[in-house]
């Protein structure tokens, strides 16, 4: 397994829709396992194939209390089938957009209809946190980020924020 480099908003690969994936093979297997690695070294719940560059729809996520065993799940070619009416509010956060955290509304559940890691038909369904982060990740899918649901200023002020952070970074690294 291996730790793959997380990016960063504003990359314009983030805002890229992905391809489907033709089939689950070895290749993909293996991608499944360096990002699950690659999450939890961040640290984070969820993380999309789109931020580490590669355009294909798969997201993984593990939404485990921190005490408790992880549970992760491999989501390839997810599609949300149903999502409820009622609502819930969360602070999200992204891997991708580093030290900002938001409030965003979202269905508070989901069905996700997607193929596992051996290629197998599943559907699941995601409440809480879950939800939230099944959604964020399939959002991740569509080259949607959280901060797209924010207001323009707001969204324009963070914007600004991570391109200095970048500048900032590139600087340290010469």
């Amino acid at each position: 397994m291996a730790k793959l480099e997380i990016l960063e908003y504003p990359d314009d690969r983030l805002r890229t829709k992905a391809a489907p994936v033709v089939a689950v093979d070895d290749e993909v297997r293996t991608l499944v396992d360096d990002m699950l690695e690659t999450m939890y070294a961040a640290p984070g719940v969820g993380l999309a194939a789109p931020q580490i560059g590669v355009m294909k729809r798969i997201f993984v996520m593990d939404v485990a209390d921190k005490e408790a065993p992880p549970e992760p799940v491999a989501m390839i070619d997810p599609q949300v089938v149903w999502a409820s009416e009622e609502t819930s509010t969360y602070e999200e956060g992204c891997l991708s957009i580093p030290e900002i955290y938001e409030e965003i509304t979202r269905p508070a559940r989901v069905r996700v209809k997607f193929l596992d890691r051996d290629g197998a038909e599943r559907e699941a369904e995601f409440d809480g946190l879950g939800a939230t982060c099944a959604q964020h990740e399939i959002d991740h899918l569509d080259g949607k980020l959280f901060i797209d649901y924010l207001g323009s200023v707001k969204r324009s002020l963070i914007t600004q924020k991570m391109k200095k952070l970048k500048r900032e970074r590139a600087k340290e690294t010469d």
